[in-house]
């Protein structure tokens, strides 16, 4: 028996890096997944890629900011399937510069896609799944959360917030057969990582005790315990999956 047989699981910002990884991933263990991005033609390569593997998938393009988009997409995975049983709020992106010379337009687009947008799909996901009393909500934090990021205040920021943000829906939505966990990867060898120049990569390799980048997959295999019924009473977590870099 696959470990996510018949679940149907949304994972936003699934058409590359980690997403990309989850989505393989989940596929293989028999989810439907329906990837979210606002790349249409990664996402619909997406599609075709887990269909090779005899999976399936669907794609929605979904701005995670834009409130009604995420309830339209939602509302539509309803209909279409009837239930939705793991989220994955993968959805983020990045606008470095320091303090002072951050423009307000980079805090605010970091600020609308990894904070606001994890909360508009936990919202609406969140409501489905207390209808159907169960489900799995699995939110994208980062190691930098933890112990800060020069030139990254907004990220961070973010980032911290999505961990009390997990917390909070832990409390809140348990009690009705929802589970509500993060993970926080460290510095992992997606293909954005990997075009860097190869001294930054090899600085970031060196920060963790392990002296490696995570790879995609690894994070992929978190979101995979977490989503499934072997982590049935594991909730309100944030596991840190980063080479031992916070320890």
């Amino acid at each position: 028996m696959k470990r996510l047989q018949d679940k149907v699981a949304i994972v936003t910002g699934g058409s590359a890096g980690l997403g990309k990884a989850t989505v393989e991933r989940f596929a293989a263990e028999g989810a439907m997944v329906s990837i979210w991005d606002v790349n249409e033609e990664a996402g619909l390569a997406m599609v075709e890629a887990v269909k090779k593997m005899d999976g399936k998938a669907e794609f929605r393009q979904v701005n995670v900011a834009d409130k009604k988009e995420v309830d339209a997409a939602v509302a539509g995975i309803k209909e279409l399937y009837g239930h939705i049983d793991i989220l994955i709020n993968n959805a983020g992106i990045t606008r470095d510069a320091t303090l002072l010379k951050m423009e307000e337009e980079q805090f605010d687009q970091v600020v609308a896609v990894n904070l606001k947008g994890v909360f508009n799909c936990g919202q609406a996901v969140g409501r489905v799944m207390v209808e159907q009393k169960s489900g799995s909500i699995v939110n994208t934090s980062s190691v930098v959360a933890l112990y800060g990021n020069f030139g990254q205040s907004n990220y961070v920021a973010t980032k911290a917030g999505v961990i009390g943000m997990t917390q909070v829906w832990a409390r809140e939505l348990g009690r009705k057969g929802v589970r509500v966990n993060a993970v926080a990867p460290g510095f992992i060898g997606t293909e954005m990582v990997m075009a860097m120049p190869e001294k930054i990569i090899d600085m970031m390799a060196g920060k963790a005790p392990l002296q490696r980048l995570g790879k995609p997959e690894e994070i992929a295999a978190a979101y995979l315990f977490l989503a499934s019924d072997e982590a049935s009473f594991v909730h309100g977590a944030v596991l840190s999956v980063d080479g031992g870099l916070i320890s």
